[in-house]
């Protein structure tokens, strides 16, 4: 299917994005619901974790995006290339964590990528951003003890935020002193390779669940 003109920005506040979503019948997504997820939080297009996916098949990929075109698109995409270990969820992480990762079988989740969110540069607007502390709880009570969060961000002041807000929580350890110079992951999103070839920064902190 073709991608339908998306807004750039929602309000993840507004009423629209306050219901929570219902989580799907794991087993009928996902052809061995036993291996490791790794899960990617505003995935956007998806091709992130679809490129992932396709390098990886010993794992199970979700992406999670509020943005309902660009999940039906991705969706498209992944039936297109008969992808079993791969899905995109529309919801509003905020209000639908907890529930999505409460109907997950235990200890699968080991992986987490949270890559160039929204800024939301207006001091009023910064409450619309993803990572709040609640966020942080719900990976934390479901992260495997050694699983990896991944943060990356262009915009320094919002790296920050997100680097400090995973400092808070007792269940996260830093693996880096400084910003990661390079990422650790084989596949880089559409943003960051954009902003690597105009010359500017990326900005990288890797967290591990104690």
């Amino acid at each position: 299917m073709p991608l339908v003109r998306v807004r750039q920005h929602v309000n993840p506040l507004s009423d629209k994005y306050q219901q929570p979503v219902t989580p799907p019948n794991w087993e009928k997504i996902y052809a061995d619901l036993t291996q490791p997820l790794h899960l990617d939080i505003g995935c956007g297009k998806g091709y992130f974790v679809q490129d992932m996916a396709q390098q990886q098949p010993d794992w199970n990929f979700l992406g999670l995006e509020i943005r309902q075109p660009l999940v039906e698109y991705a969706n498209s995409r992944r039936e297109e290339l008969g992808l079993t270990n791969l899905h995109y969820l529309f919801c509003n992480v905020n209000t639908s964590l907890h529930l999505l990762l409460s109907s997950l079988p235990p200890n699968t989740l080991k992986g987490v990528t949270i890559q160039f969110p929204d800024p939301w540069f207006k001091k009023r607007h910064q409450k619309r951003r993803m990572v709040q502390p609640e966020v942080v709880e719900e990976l934390a009570k479901n992260l495997v003890s050694g699983g990896l969060v991944l943060l990356q961000s262009d915009i320094e002041a919002v790296a920050i935020e997100m680097r400090d807000r995973f400092l808070e929580h007792p269940a996260f350890t830093p693996q880096n002193d400084e910003w990661l110079p390079t990422n650790p992951l084989p596949v880089m999103t559409e943003r960051e390779q954009s902003t690597l070839s105009r010359g500017e920064p990326v900005y990288r902190v890797l967290f591990q669940r104690q």
